[in-house]
């Protein structure tokens, strides 16, 4: 199988080598011909144009910075879909947009052309040493048709539904990515202004209950299997403890604008009445706003767990 990777940046370098440490045979493209020298050192062919890549390669992987850049390889003169031959599938690993791909699926499909959006995590490191986790949207017997390539690249390659799915999880990743960081930033500043050294305070938390959890994890004890009763802690005394945290910062004069919300959040919970309930009770009311029911069997939750262990 030929197969054709277009971008070899800070992500695609590490994986399109992958691909080829892996046995297969392997056409390179990038806009900078340089970024393709340990490629072609390592037997890769090189194609100055994203054309001749998609015209003799029956699988096309591409790896670009964002939607534009996207859009503009698929669709632009000399691109994938006027390139590309019947039958064949290209593989975006790219964080875009689930509204483009759904598009670019369709139009792609009318060509007879299979297109899965397939982003990844796990950083420069990750691309490198294969150990990525690798979230794909499209056609399921695409996803199985070409799942040992996507195994190259990572040791964690997932179906997770049709086309834009991959793209949704992660967004869903890195905006909890970045919300966390800016809550860490917050909170930490209250504990160093208040005395404590950064490191000890460091040591100290990541020790917590909240600090041995995977992320993600904590979806799994309640908001999931959507299970409030008995509570694991009391949603008043989460109210009461987040109520004395943002005072801390108001005395020492440090803004708390996120944990301020977090604190109307868990307030609007305690006038429905659910103090006695478990404090993440109140995840119910973003359920509310969003206007989804969020709802899966416990046993399901710890299937997946278990996988893990």
């Amino acid at each position: 199988m030929k197969v054709g990777f277009i971008g070899l940046g800070t992500m695609g370098g590490g994986m399109a080598l992958n691909l080829r440490k892996a046995g297969y045979d392997l056409v390179v493209h990038d806009l900078r011909p340089e970024a393709a020298a340990r490629h072609i050192a390592a037997g890769c062919d090189w194609s100055d144009t994203a054309r001749r890549v998609a015209e003799g390669c029956e699988v096309v992987f591409t790896s670009l910075p964002g939607p534009s850049e996207i859009e503009a390889v698929a669709l632009g003169e000399g691109g994938l879909l006027a390139s590309m031959q019947h039958g064949s599938a290209w593989i975006d690993l790219s964080t875009s947009s689930p509204t483009l791909m759904r598009t670019l699926y369709e139009e792609f499909a009318a060509r007879d052309i299979a297109v899965l959006d397939a982003p990844v995590s796990g950083g420069p490191a990750g691309a490198d040493s294969g150990r990525l986790a690798i979230w794909a949207g499209g056609d399921e017997a695409v996803f199985d048709k070409y799942r040992p390539l996507l195994d190259a690249m990572g040791e964690q390659a997932r179906y997770i539904g049709s086309i834009g799915a991959g793209t949704v999880a992660k967004l869903v990743h890195n905006m909890t990515t970045y919300a966390l960081q800016a809550v860490l930033a917050e909170v930490f500043t209250v504990g160093v202004k208040a005395g404590l050294d950064p490191l000890a305070l460091w040591a100290a938390v990541r020790e917590g209950a909240t600090g041995r959890k995977r992320t993600f994890d904590r979806l799994a004890e309640a908001f999931l299997p959507r299970k409030y009763d008995p509570p694991m802690f009391a949603l008043r005394l989460a109210d009461k403890d987040v109520t004395l945290a943002t005072q801390l910062g108001r005395e020492l004069g440090v803004p708390m604008q996120l944990c301020d919300l977090a604190l109307g959040e868990l307030t609007q919970a305690l006038d429905r009445g659910w103090g006695e309930r478990d404090s993440r009770i109140g995840m119910l009311i973003q359920e509310e706003r969003a206007g989804i029911h969020v709802e899966v069997p416990p046993e399901d939750v710890a299937e997946v767990l278990s996988r893990d262990r």
